[in-house]
């Protein structure tokens, strides 16, 4: 389902080329791979960052949500350049007031919500189990939403 929520997330080939690299790919796999707990325990939050960042860019390709499309390349950075969780934390930390004004100026449509509350499933997510079912629930949610912009709305 990871991998299927990759592609879903970013079908622009441009978007695809630039975010789906090897450790966003991979993310998933290795953390099923990783051996001593503390290893698991970082792989499990790149994976984490990857489903966080197909969300992110999935409401970014809703319409109009530019925190979301800042947000992308700050979890993908984390994911792909960080060696400990302490590495991701440090990136994140960077870019908390990001974070703060998406959720501030969440005026999202209901499509948009639900992203955002599998967005926050996620970072909540405290087993492999629970991020799986995020990722199943976002493939399934995916075909739903409408990435048609009405400019008779706007």
């Amino acid at each position: 389902m990871y991998t299927m929520l990759l592609h879903l997330a970013f079908p622009d080939p441009a978007d695809a080329a630039r975010f789906l690299t090897p450790p966003v790919r991979q993310a998933e796999a290795a953390f099923r791979a990783a051996q001593p707990p503390a290893e698991q325990a970082f792989r499990f939050e790149q994976w984490r960052l990857g489903v966080g960042m197909s969300l992110l860019q999935l409401v970014a390709n809703l319409g109009d949500q530019p925190e979301s499309r800042q947000l992308v390349p700050v979890l993908h950075r984390a994911l792909s350049q960080s060696r400990s969780p302490q590495d991701i934390d440090r990136v994140m930390q960077r870019e908390a007031q990001l974070f703060d004004e998406l959720y501030h100026n969440l005026y999202v449509n209901e499509q948009g919500e639900q992203l955002f509350d599998l967005f926050a499933r996620t970072l909540d997510a405290d087993r492999p189990e629970l991020l799986a079912a995020v990722a199943a629930e976002a493939v399934a949610l995916v075909p739903q939403l409408n990435f048609e912009r009405d400019d008779e709305d706007e």
